[in-house]
C-alpha cells in the first residue's frame, strides 16, 4: 500500500496533460496530494488527466490553464494555485524541444524556447518559494534534461535553456536553504535530468530505428539508445515521478540543489 506522505499537500505540476509531466502527477496524487494540471490541451484532454489523476489517488484535481510564454498569464495562474493551495510543491515540467542547427534557429525560435523552459520557471518559483518558505515546507522540482548536463548538435536553445534551469536551481536552493527545519521539512529546490524517456514524443525515432533492425521494437530502441545512453534502456515516465515524490518527502530536507540524471549513465561517459 502506498504511504500518503502528501497527504493535504497540495501540487502544480505544468505540462501535467500528458507524458513525465502526467506521470509525476499521478505519482504524487498516488502519495495523497491534491493535484494542480496544466498544459495546452483540449477538453477532452485535459478530463482525460484530470480523471487519471484523480483516479490515481488524488483527493482533489483542477486544471490551470495559462500560456507560459505570457508573464501575466503565469501571475494570474499562481495566484489561483495559491488561493486553492496553498501550494507545497511545485514542479516545473513543461517544456518545448526543436531541433536546428545554430544558423538556423530563428530569433521567434530562441525566444520560444528560452521563454517556456526557463523564464516561466522562474517566474514560477519567484512567485511559490516566498510562500514556502513562510510556512517552512516547500518542494521545487524542476524537470531539466540530460542536457543540462551535457551538449548535443543541433539542439542550441533547448541546451542552453536546460543548462539555465539547472543554474537557477542552484541559486534557489541556495538562497532558500535555512528556511524551515528537520521537523517541517525545510525548503528544497532540486532538478532531475532525464535521458530517453519512453514518451509518445520519441516514438517516431523508435519505429524509425525498429524499421532498420527488421521491424524488432527492442533492437530499435537498443540502436537509439547505443549512441548516447549506456544502459540501453530507457526509463518509463513513472520513474521519473517517483523520484519527484521521493524528493518531496520530508526526510528529503537536506537534498537541495542537486541535478539527479536519469540518464543510464550517459553523464558518466
Amino acid at each position: 500500500m502506498t504511504i500518503k506522505h502528501l497527504k493535504e499537500r497540495t501540487a502544480l505540476v505544468t505540462g501535467s496533460v500528458q507524458g513525465i509531466g502526467l506521470s509525476i502527477a499521478k505519482c504524487l496524487a498516488a502519495a495523497g496530494a491534491r493535484i494542480g494540471v496544466h498544459g495546452l490541451a483540449t477538453a477532452g484532454q485535459i478530463e482525460a488527466a484530470l480523471a487519471e489523476v484523480r483516479a490515481a489517488g488524488a483527493p482533489d484535481a483542477r486544471f490551470f490553464d495559462a500560456d507560459l510564454r505570457d508573464v501575466a498569464a503565469i501571475e494570474t495562474m499562481m495566484a489561483q494555485a495559491q488561493a486553492w493551495g496553498p501550494l507545497d510543491i511545485l514542479v516545473n515540467n513543461a517544456g518545448m524541444q526543436k531541433t536546428a542547427p545554430l544558423a538556423e534557429v530563428t530569433a521567434d525560435l530562441w525566444d520560444a524556447i528560452i521563454a517556456v523552459n526557463l523564464t516561466a520557471a522562474f517566474h514560477t518559483m519567484r512567485l511559490a518559494l516566498p510562500a514556502m518558505a513562510a510556512r517552512g515546507y516547500g518542494r521545487v522540482v524542476n524537470i531539466a534534461s540530460v542536457h543540462g548536463l551535457v551538449a548535443s548538435k543541433d539542439k542550441g536553445p533547448y541546451v542552453a535553456s536546460k543548462f539555465g534551469l539547472v543554474g537557477l536551481t542552484r541559486v534557489a536552493a541556495l538562497e532558500y536553504a535555512s528556511a524551515g527545519s528537520r521537523a517541517t521539512g525545510g525548503v528544497t529546490v532540486n532538478a532531475i535530468g532525464p535521458g530517453w524517456t519512453e514518451t509518445s514524443l520519441i516514438e517516431p525515432q523508435i519505429e524509425a530505428r525498429a524499421i532498420i533492425t527488421g521491424g524488432d521494437r527492442d533492437a530499435g530502441i537498443a540502436s537509439l539508445l547505443s549512441e548516447k545512453q549506456p544502459s540501453l534502456r530507457m526509463s518509463d515516465p513513472s520513474e521519473i515521478g517517483e523520484l519527484a515524490v521521493f524528493l518531496c518527502h520530508r526526510q528529503a530536507h537536506n537534498i537541495t540543489g542537486a541535478t539527479i540524471p536519469v540518464d543510464g549513465g550517459w553523464t558518466a561517459q
